[in-house]
């Protein structure tokens, strides 16, 4: 018999999903030749898509980040470093 009851969580993580979205992006744009951090900054900024490459699938990911909570995200993370 098995007594333990095992719980998990499926698609909760903002945060590691921020990050792995924050991070193809990140790539895609570098490997277009753009600079990233000029980039992702111009979008949050603006909220303008234009300023992130479509190039694998990155303008549609990053439009599904909230900008607020990307916000909060990367404030609450380089704050914690």
């Amino acid at each position: 018999m098995h007594d333990r009851t095992m719980t998990f969580s499926l698609g909760n993580d903002k945060e590691g999903n921020t990050k792995r979205i924050l991070t193809i992006v990140y790539d895609a744009l570098q490997e277009k030749g753009y600079s990233p951090i000029n980039q992702i900054v111009g979008y949050i900024l603006s909220e303008d898509p234009t300023y992130i490459t479509t190039y694998n699938n990155a303008r549609t990911l990053i439009r599904r980040l909230d900008r607020d909570e990307l916000l909060q995200i990367l404030v609450k993370s380089y704050l914690n470093d």
